[in-house]
């Protein structure tokens, strides 16, 4: 028999369905929702996260949702600290919690602990913004490699916020990221979990639900909520975590004339594509039960393999998905 988990999580890439099974979940258990997403955690930026809306967070408790502006940071470790105060909280209320989210880093912070990496530093990603207008990502990508080759390796010369976060640890911290992210701190997890994966059986089926979600955004005005933002934070700039997020960035370039419409439409798309495609890369890493994203019937089946893990039977292996995704 397995034991009763303290904790489910729900992981999985961006548009694979999680907010809706996530509230079908809560319908049949005592469940309360925790976030694992780095741009809900923002306020005021609704749209263009695709954050659940006010009707859906009234139906189940939702934490780490709205939780600071725009124009403020909120980190892993910060994540880790939160989430375990909440998993506590919720057990004291004798419910569940339901983690939900695609920021892998947060949920393996949770799960692994954290490494002693240097904070933020403004006046360095400034900088490192100009070097790389100037040169280009695959240059900075370069520099990388000469100053940390491990990390380096791993990333693809145009991911430019993770080269960019990993040359300002190296530059901060006078050593490789690879050599700090190798000591970690205990997580001193203290919880049963049910770790379950959302990946989709063909990768075609996803974009094409990422291509409807982001005309969806625009139609509810995603373009008009960050002029709204520009307006009401006169501080806002494209340097700052909030405005790096996904189509906020694409969108920045758009409004200050840096690209046309159609090519932010299409850079947009890219973005959150790769986004997905790095997602699914965390997630064959992580010690997961996947599951199709597109299995007919999904949510009803997903409650009832649920009640029975909870009875303390095996989670059911027909629901399992064992493909590559």
């Amino acid at each position: 028999m397995n034991p009763c988990p303290d904790v489910i999580a729900l992981l999985g890439p961006t548009a694979s369905g999680k907010t809706g099974l996530a509230l079908q979940l809560a319908k049949h258990f005592p469940l309360e929702i925790i976030s694992v997403d780095s741009a809900l955690v923002y306020q005021q930026m609704d749209i263009g996260t695709a954050k659940p809306t006010a009707t859906e967070m009234a139906a189940c408790p939702h934490h780490l949702i709205n939780i600071i502006n725009p124009l403020q940071t909120y980190s892993a470790a910060q994540f880790q600290h939160d989430a375990n105060r909440l998993i506590d909280e919720i057990h004291a209320r004798n419910r569940i919690p339901l983690l939900v989210g695609g920021t892998m880093l947060y949920y393996k912070a949770l799960l692994e602990g954290l490494s002693e990496l240097p904070q933020a530093d403004a006046t360095l990603r400034i900088q490192l913004d100009e070097e790389a207008q100037l040169h280009g990502w695959p240059a900075m990508h370069a520099k990388l490699v000469e100053l940390d080759p491990a990390t380096a390796a791993r990333l693809n010369p145009n991911d430019s916020q993770r080269i960019h976060r990993a040359l300002e640890i190296c530059l901060l911290s006078g050593k490789p990221m690879s050599e700090l992210i190798a000591h970690k701190k205990p997580t001193g997890k203290h919880f049963q979990l049910l770790a379950l994966g959302l990946v989709p059986a063909e990768r075609p089926w996803l974009h094409q639900r990422i291509a409807q979600r982001f005309d969806s955004m625009l139609q509810q005005g995603f373009l008009d909520e960050l002029s709204q933002l520009r307006k009401l934070y006169s501080t806002l700039n494209p340097h700052l975590p909030s405005m790096r997020c996904v189509g906020y960035r694409q969108a920045w370039e758009f409004q200050n004339g840096q690209c046309s419409y159609d090519e932010f439409i299409a850079k947009g798309l890219a973005a959150t594509r790769q986004l997905a495609k790095r997602q699914l890369t965390w997630m064959r890493s992580l010690d997961l039960i996947t599951i199709n994203a597109q299995q007919t019937g999904l949510a009803e089946q997903l409650c009832q393999a649920v009640d029975s893990y909870l009875a303390g039977k095996p989670f059911p292996a027909g629901l399992r998905f064992e493909g590559n995704y």
